[in-house]
């Protein structure tokens, strides 16, 4: 869809952690303005006066989705709330850019989607690692065949807090990792199984690890962490021709594909014949730019709405999502059974059902403000 005006305008809801880094993408772009954004924590809208003086600030988030002169919202608010603001957006008439994951429950995505068609409006979920170049050249080596048929990934994303008091490192940091499982491998898992501690709270796991069945046999592992003492952000992916592996926190040479693996097994009857069965060859380093992720997404949001360009991290891919951490969450609640992914798959057309959203299971209750008692993200 093409709008008349080339210069978007654009409200940010919620100021925590991730809300003023979006006013500061939004706002370098040429393409774009942000002009208020909304918080009910005083001190955070001060902080954001200060660092983006001329920006209007107001407590009441609705105050932005009732303002004619505001063309779309950033939702960076805790994850309960996502799909609520999300809904009275929509039908408020703006596009909107969602944090990850876009809802608790993967019935409300399909839903999400149906009121954005009715009403033309672009819905977004801000999946940042797809927008990663790193990532996106591991995709293009993975897609021409550079790796050969793909045997498993493996993904690991720790740190020393933050700790999250309204969801899971699994919900937090392994949302990540699922998008960008998915988007390698191109398809949606069918099973998952996960295990998790509860340390620092209780029934909130500050440690996750959780295993992913695609449909065509490639296995993927996730390990999360709020409880590291040191921050890894790093992939593995092995293919039967090649492998890669990624590390977002290198200074340099964030991917590097190595030609190693297995050759086809003759008979062996030693150890030193088993040696000469491992094919140990160069390493690639392709340059990779350094573009600011979130800057590449904010682009990707600006070209879905002004020139009708499709969107890498749409409703479907939310859904995908947030199907496999509904599946993570009961297998963590029963022992790590393998438990069926419920969602439709990657690519095919989402349900048309059109029933409310409202109220969210788990979320805040019908009638309350979502944001006077939950602390922005």
């Amino acid at each position: 869809m093409t709008q008349e005006r080339s210069v978007f305008n654009i409200g940010v809801i919620g100021c925590g952690h991730w809300g003023p880094n979006h006013i500061r993408v939004f706002s370098e772009l040429s393409r774009s303005t942000v002009s208020a954004c909304a918080d009910p924590n005083g001190s955070r809208l001060e902080r954001v006066a200060r660092r983006f003086p001329g920006i209007r600030t107001v407590a009441d988030y609705r105050m932005l989705l009732d303002d004619p002169n505001i063309d779309a919202v950033v939702i960076a608010t805790p994850t309960q709330t996502h799909a609520t603001i999300a809904h009275q957006a929509l039908q408020s008439g703006k596009h909107v850019l969602a944090e990850k994951p876009l809802c608790t429950s993967a019935m409300q995505a399909p839903k999400l989607a149906s009121l954005a068609r009715d009403v033309n409006r672009v819905l977004m979920v801000g999946h940042v690692f797809l927008f990663n170049n790193g990532i996106i050249r591991l995709r293009e080596a993975i897609a021409n065949g550079e790796l050969g048929r793909l045997q498993y990934l493996d993904a690991v994303r720790t740190n020393l807090g933050p700790v999250r008091g309204d969801v899971n490192a699994l919900y937090d940091l392994g949302t990540h990792d699922i998008s960008i499982f998915n988007y390698l491998v191109g398809a949606t898992p069918v099973e998952v199984s996960a295990h998790g501690s509860c340390i620092s709270q209780n029934n909130i796991e500050d440690v996750c690890f959780a295993t992913l069945k695609y449909p065509d046999g490639t296995l993927g592992h996730i390990h999360v962490s709020w409880l590291n003492p040191r921050k890894v952000r790093t992939l593995t992916v092995v293919g039967h021709q090649k492998m890669a592996h990624w590390d977002d926190v290198a200074p340099e040479d964030t991917l590097r594909l190595y030609d190693k693996g297995l050759k086809e097994p003759p008979f062996y009857d030693s150890f030193g014949e088993f040696q000469f069965l491992l094919r140990n060859a160069d390493v690639h380093l392709p340059k990779i730019d350094r573009g600011e992720p979130l800057m590449n997404q904010a682009n990707a949001f600006l070209d879905s709405v002004l020139n009708g360009a499709p969107c890498r991290s749409g409703c479907a891919e939310a859904e995908a999502v947030v199907a496999v951490l509904e599946a993570a969450t009961e297998s963590l609640r029963n022992g790590g059974r393998m438990c069926a992914v419920g969602a439709a798959p990657m690519g095919k057309p989402v349900s048309t059902d059109r029933e409310t959203v409202l109220p969210l299971r788990g979320g805040v209750p019908v009638g309350r403000h979502p944001l006077t008692t939950a602390v922005a993200r």
